[in-house]
């Protein structure tokens, strides 16, 4: 057995011994925890968060315009709510009632009709919105439903268009820097991107987003599609002005691998770089690599310390399945660094 794989094991079962592996059990007072993203990036954030707190709550990007979100988006004027659902299948517990309905809301049908590769869970939060006329209202009900260990919120609530500057979009002009419109486009361009925005640039914030993040302990930032599911939250103004105030101490997770077209060939310094243009004054406490993804450990240090961030490595990808986060050991490398840095905060 390797040394890298026996680490694994022995994090597997420390993290079994956490405290919080079943956050629906009162520990007394726990980390306040806000994790921003989207996609599959932010669900790897919560399933390992859940397991650590019970106080979590997700806020979500609203940009996506593609697959079954998109249609929807399109057809009656809605979030896109397929990000939203995703978190929210993440919160499920897993126990029986917390693994069937992370099943059913992620479940897409299959026709060769309109339904087709629609996901119930999108119907499911459409129609409450549709009902109630409140986005935070109709969400916190599906949470309930599902039993979730969390809350989720919409970073904004006014549908968003991702735009980005390329260059090189168009692979027969590498040269050319063009506008590059919509979520689903810019995650697989080819070209590189050189930053990203919304229409409208301007969008306001969620209040109860807003205010979670004020009253965080910890807020976690990633992993997760950097220009499309990363930075935009860093877009909408009074969420990033809270993000800047916060007393809460800041984590950005670095993804374990570049993604094909949005990051394709990008060092892991080379994210905390782009981040840092499109949000210059934002500090962070922590940046979280998994140790075996960072091959030049004095440049992640280096561009870390430019945001006042030390560096956490360790294990925290599935040594099985690919570029994959597994859970238990994000849960662990997160419970680590709520510990050992910054402020021992109340529920220690």
């Amino acid at each position: 057995m390797t040394g890298r794989n026996l680490r694994l094991r022995r994090l597997r079962r420390a993290t079994h011994a956490l405290s919080g592996l079943n956050p629906g059990v009162k520990r007394g007072a726990q980390p306040k925890v806000v994790a921003l993203g989207g996609g599959m990036g932010l669900s790897a954030s919560l399933t390992a968060l859940r397991r650590i707190t019970g106080d979590l709550t997700a806020v979500v990007t609203v940009a996506d315009d593609g697959g079954s979100s998109g249609r929807l988006r399109e057809e009656l004027g809605v979030l896109p709510p397929g990000d939203l659902r995703k978190a929210l299948a993440a919160l499920c517990g897993d126990d029986a009632w917390g693994q069937t309905w992370s099943r059913v809301i992620q479940h897409r049908f299959q026709s060769q009709g309109e339904l087709h590769e629609h996901a119930v869970g999108n119907l499911l939060i459409v129609a409450l919105w549709e009902q109630l006329g409140d986005h935070v209202q109709a969400l916190d009900l599906v949470g309930k439903l599902l039993g979730a260990h969390g809350r989720v919120l919409p970073m904004s609530a006014v549908p968003l268009e991702l735009q980005a500057l390329v260059r090189g979009h168009d692979p027969a002009r590498p040269d050319e820097v063009q506008t590059v419109r919509g979520q689903a486009t810019v995650a697989l361009t080819p070209g590189e991107v050189q930053s990203v925005h919304l229409v409208p640039h301007d969008p306001p914030a969620v209040p109860e987003a807003v205010a979670a993040v004020l009253d965080a302990d910890w807020v976690v930032l990633g992993p997760g599609s950097w220009f499309s599911s990363v930075i935009p939250h860093l877009l909408v103004p009074e969420l990033l002005d809270a993000l800047i105030v916060t007393r809460a101490r800041r984590v950005l997770s670095l993804n374990l691998a570049p993604q094909p077209g949005e990051t394709d060939g990008f060092s892991p310094q080379r994210h905390l770089e782009v981040l840092g243009r499109h949000a210059p004054k934002l500090a962070l406490d922590v940046v979280l690599a998994d140790e075996a993804a960072v091959p030049d450990r004095d440049s992640l240090v280096d561009a870390a310390q430019r945001f006042g961030a030390a560096v956490e490595l360790g294990p925290v990808a599935s040594p099985d399945r690919g570029p994959v986060h597994d859970p238990e050991l994000l849960a662990a490398a997160y419970d680590r660094i709520f510990r050992m840095h910054g402020r021992i905060g109340p529920w220690r």
